[in-house]
């Protein structure tokens, strides 16, 4: 572990490693694998190879002197489920290319000395892994934790700091002066370049690994101290016995990162009962038998029908294929999320919510009631079922929860591809 940081440290010649054939075709290949929009310069991934066939000679001669000067990135705010925007920085593909090219040669010796405590944007780790960390802690007796937030810390960050900490462990100064130069470059707003002095904006394919490069500090004073925690990125939750050792513990990491210029949310951090909070999206409860389970997060079930509310808002004008597919592709992907959770019975439930959401847009793209009569009885709805709901045609979420079902069962949007999240 340590030889493999050493070398690093003693290895000047990291940018002619970073710039080889090979590890560039890889980055490429992740490049355009991760897809995204077009930095502020217009090149679209797709554009990005037939550009390098001409423009990659005299961009490597600048990387190799020294010389190369990143393009500020192009704001582009995220809302957030609880209210609020994230801030992302796109960069242009071209740096995001060379960024990927960095981290193909630093993750190695980095990840190797980073705490196995930390889970987020790590080779072989995932959020599973972590909220399954902390299940452990659960069970073993840690009942209280102290989940921390950090305020606004991608923007936070201090360049100083940060480039300190990776000065002890490159010995390439013409990396580190390239990665100095990705932290400052500016931001376009609106046309108008702002420049930054503080912050890693999320959006690169290094911001990741800088992240943990900082926050590995304060991960070995937690484990010096033989705290049981888990952190994923920005996220560190610690697993105490009692409320009294919580407090203590906040404490201290209020003091472990004023040391590193960030600070504790307040308003967002707590020492608790883990049932009362949520990590990564999940939470926890108690079974018979005193058995840990993992659910998911109340919010996170909140942020989840928000979104099919939005996918399936009756006023959207749109084709049911249309709704179909894009409610398939965000299901799945909640789905292969979620798959961990231990509540089969809130599944279900959702399930039903979902497929009455499915049959209230049917039948408001009927609109009139003739049309649904006779749509219904197309299906094989009974005559006196499709006359009933086409009497009352607009009570569309009323008749949703009916006897629309014998003409909409469920099995209707099984063979449309619309998932089961129970199954």
């Amino acid at each position: 572990m340590a030889s493999r940081n050493a070398h690093l440290g003693n290895d000047a010649r990291l940018m002619e490693r970073a710039l080889e054939a090979g590890n560039v075709k890889a980055a490429l290949r992740r490049v355009k694998q991760n897809g995204g929009s077009p930095g502020i310069d217009g090149m679209t991934v797709e554009e990005l190879p037939t550009w390098l066939v001409t423009g990659w000679g005299d961009v490597r001669e600048q990387l190799l002197s020294g010389s190369y000067r990143p393009k500020p990135v192009r704001e582009q705010q995220i809302p957030k489920s609880g209210g609020g925007v994230r801030k992302l920085g796109i960069p242009t593909v071209l740096d995001r290319l060379i960024q990927q090219c960095l981290l193909q040669v630093l993750q190695p010796g980095f990840d190797a000395s980073f705490s196995q405590h930390s889970y987020g944007f790590r080779p072989g780790r995932s959020a599973h892994d972590a909220v399954c960390a902390a299940q452990r802690y659960i069970q073993e007796g840690r009942r209280v934790v102290v989940d921390v937030d950090l305020e606004k810390f991608f923007d936070r960050v201090h360049h100083d700091v940060l480039m300190g900490r990776m000065a002890k462990r490159l010995g390439d100064k013409r990396v580190l002066g390239l990665i100095r130069r990705y932290l400052e470059a500016g931001v376009m707003v609106n046309g108008v370049v702002v420049e930054r002095y503080e912050g890693t904006p999320q959006g690169g394919p290094l911001s990741p690994l800088l992240a943990n490069v900082l926050l590995d500090e304060v991960d070995k004073q937690l484990e010096k101290r033989g705290l049981c925690f888990v952190r994923y990125a920005d996220d560190c939750n610690v697993y105490v016995r009692s409320k009294r050792a919580g407090q203590r513990v906040l404490q201290t990491l209020r003091e472990l990162y004023a040391r590193l210029r960030l600070r504790i949310n307040e308003e967002k951090s707590a020492v608790d009962r883990p049932w009362n909070r949520k990590f990564l999206g999940y939470s926890f409860w108690v079974a018979p038998g005193r058995q840990v389970k993992r659910r998911v997060a109340p919010k996170a079930l909140e942020a989840m029908k928000a979104r099919v509310r939005e996918i399936t808002a009756r006023n959207a004008g749109r084709s049911m294929a249309a709704v179909m597919r894009e409610l398939k592709e965000y299901l799945t992907g909640w789905k292969q999320y979620f798959r961990r959770a231990e509540t089969p019975g809130i599944f279900e439930t959702l399930d039903q919510w979902v497929r009455r959401r499915l049959r209230q847009v049917q039948l408001k793209q009927w609109k009139r009631g003739t049309t649904i009569y006779r749509e219904l009885r197309r299906r094989g709805a009974p005559e006196d079922v499709a006359r009933q709901v086409a009497a009352i045609s607009r009570c569309w979420w009323k008749n949703a929860g009916g006897k629309v079902q014998l003409a909409l069962p469920t099995r209707y949007y099984d063979d449309l591809g619309v998932p089961r999240l129970a199954s």
